[in-house]
C-alpha cells in the first residue's frame, strides 16, 4: 500500500475535521481588496484534500482548531503569542514520519554546508549560529492551477505528499527563522506544525492573491515568518504592504524585531515576495525602496544596552525579489545605507558573483533559469559562517523544477549567521 495513503494521517487533512470540511473561495462581490469575503468553497473536496485517516505523530496538533486570520495589517507587541500552548512534537519523529510518507519518491538533491572562504568565524558558546533559511515554497493554488509546468507531472504536485517534501526540507535543517513566500497553507498546516516544535509564527497574505482566482482554492497566498520561541523573544512584528509611487501594490512584507536569548542582542528580520514577471522591473524597484526605507526607520529606532552602534539593529532580509542581480532593485539593496550584503555571493571564488540559479522551471513560455532569492545581512554587524550549498543541473535533472523529488519551483536558501564581537564587547 502506498505510505501516503497508509500513514494518510496527511498533516492538513486532519485539519478538516477541525475546518468542518470546508476549503475558501472568493465569495461573490466587489473586487478584492484588503477586506477580502471568504466562503466555504461547495461540497466536494477540496483541491489537494486526501483520506480522512491521521498521521500519529500530528494527530493532537492538527486537531486542534486553527488560529482566526488576522487583520491584513498589523502590529504586534512581545506579549502576543497565540503559538506558545502548542502540543509539542518530537521533530525526529515527524522527520521520520516524513520519510516513510515519502519512501517511494527519489531522494530530494544532496547539498552540503560549507564555509565561505574568506569569512572569519566569530560563533562560539557565548555567541551560537543563527541558522536563517529562505524559500518560495510554491502556492498549491497556483501549482496546480496556474503556472503550468510542462514537466511536471500532476501526481508530482498533489499537496497530501508534496507537503510532507517541503516539511522535510525544513525538518532536515531547522532553521532558527524560516521565510516563507507563496503559502497558502498557513493556518491548516504550517502554524500548527510549526508551532508545535517550538516556532512563532506570522503571516501576511496579499491584497488580491492570484490563488483566489482558482477553483477549490485554500485561500490567499502570502508571506509567513517563524522564529524559535527557544532562541528568541519577539519585541515587534509589522505587516507591510508595499507601495510603488506612493500608490499600494499587492506585494507584502513583515518585519520582526528579535531578541536573542543567548546574546542579549537585537535582530531585524523582514521577509517579502516582490512583484513577479519582465516588464515590471520599476515597480519592483519601487517596492525595494519603499521596504529600505521601512527598514531604516525600524531598525534606527530607540537605543539600549545591547544594541549595536548609535543604536541600529543589524538586520536579515529574505525573499523572493523576482529580480536578477541586474535589476535596479538589487541595486537598491546593495547600495543601501543599511550596509547590505548578499549572502550567497560568498558562494563565489571571490565572493562577488551570484550563484547561477535559484530557480529553474519549464513553463508553456519555455525554460526559465535564473536567481531571483536572496539573504540580505548586514554585513558590519553580521557574519555569514555556513551556506547550503546549491544543487548542480545533473541533482535537478532535465525536467527541472519542481518534480518529484522537490516540492517548488525555487529552491531553498540557507546560512548559518553570527553577530560579529564589538569592541566594547570583548573589553
Amino acid at each position: 500500500m502506498n505510505p501516503a495513503r497508509r500513514c494518510s494521517l496527511s498533516l492538513s487533512q486532519t485539519l478538516v475535521s477541525s475546518l468542518g470540511g470546508q476549503t475558501w473561495t472568493p465569495a461573490p462581490g466587489p473586487a478584492r481588496g484588503p477586506g477580502v469575503r471568504l466562503r466555504p468553497a461547495p461540497a466536494g473536496g477540496a483541491m489537494g484534500s486526501c483520506s480522512s485517516r491521521s498521521f500519529g505523530t500530528m494527530t493532537p496538533v492538527l486537531n486542534s482548531a486553527p488560529l482566526a486570520q488576522p487583520d491584513t495589517y498589523f502590529k504586534e507587541g512581545p506579549d502576543q503569542d497565540p503559538d506558545k500552548d502548542s502540543v509539542e512534537v518530537d521533530p525526529d519523529q515527524l522527520l521520520r514520519e516524513c520519510k516513510e510518507v515519502l519512501q517511494r519518491r527519489p531522494a530530494r538533491p544532496h547539498r552540503d554546508l560549507v564555509h565561505p572562504r574568506s569569512t572569519v568565524r566569530y560563533s562560539h558558546k557565548h555567541n551560537p549560529n543563527i541558522r536563517v533559511m529562505q524559500w518560495n515554497i510554491l502556492a498549491q493554488a497556483l501549482g496546480e492551477g496556474k503556472d503550468g509546468f510542462l514537466r511536471c507531472p500532476l501526481e508530482a504536485l498533489s499537496w497530501p505528499v508534496r507537503k510532507y517534501l517541503i516539511l522535510e526540507e525544513i525538518l532536515t535543517h531547522l532553521p532558527d527563522i524560516l521565510c516563507l513566500q507563496e503559502v497558502d497553507h498557513y493556518y491548516d498546516t504550517f502554524q500548527p506544525i510549526l508551532a508545535s516544535l517550538g516556532y512563532r509564527g506570522s503571516f501576511l497574505a496579499k491584497p488580491c492573491s492570484p490563488c483566489l482566482d482558482v477553483d477549490q482554492n485554500n485561500g490567499p497566498d502570502g508571506c509567513a515568518l517563524f522564529s524559535r520561541r527557544s532562541r528568541f523573544t519577539v519585541l515587534r512584528t509589522s505587516g507591510l504592504r508595499l507601495s510603488a509611487m506612493m500608490l499600494p501594490t499587492n506585494q507584502v512584507a513583515i518585519v520582526q524585531t528579535l531578541a536573542c536569548r543567548v546574546t542579549g542582542r537585537r535582530l531585524c528580520v523582514a521577509v517579502t515576495h516582490l512583484k513577479a514577471r519582465s516588464g515590471w522591473e520599476r515597480l519592483r524597484s519601487a517596492q525595494g525602496a519603499h521596504l529600505l526605507q521601512s527598514l531604516r526607520a525600524i531598525t534606527s529606532r530607540g537605543h539600549g544596552p545591547n544594541q549595536d552602534p548609535e543604536g541600529t539593529i543589524p538586520l536579515v532580509v529574505c525573499g523572493d525579489f523576482n529580480a536578477e542581480p541586474s535589476e535596479d532593485v538589487y541595486r537598491r539593496f546593495s547600495s543601501s545605507p543599511l550596509g547590505l550584503n548578499s549572502a550567497y555571493k560568498l558562494l563565489s571564488s571571490d565572493g562577488q558573483v551570484e550563484p547561477d540559479y535559484t530557480t529553474w522551471k519549464i513553463r508553456p513560455s519555455g525554460e526559465s533559469r535564473g536567481t531571483l532569492d536572496y539573504i540580505w545581512y548586514s554585513h558590519d554587524a553580521l557574519s555569514v559562517e555556513r551556506l547550503l550549498d546549491l544543487p548542480t543541473e545533473e541533482q535537478i535533472g532535465p525536467d527541472r523544477l519542481p518534480s518529484y523529488h522537490y516540492p517548488s519551483d525555487h529552491l531553498s536558501l540557507l546560512c548559518d549567521i553570527s553577530f560579529r564581537e564589538e569592541p566594547h564587547r570583548l573589553m
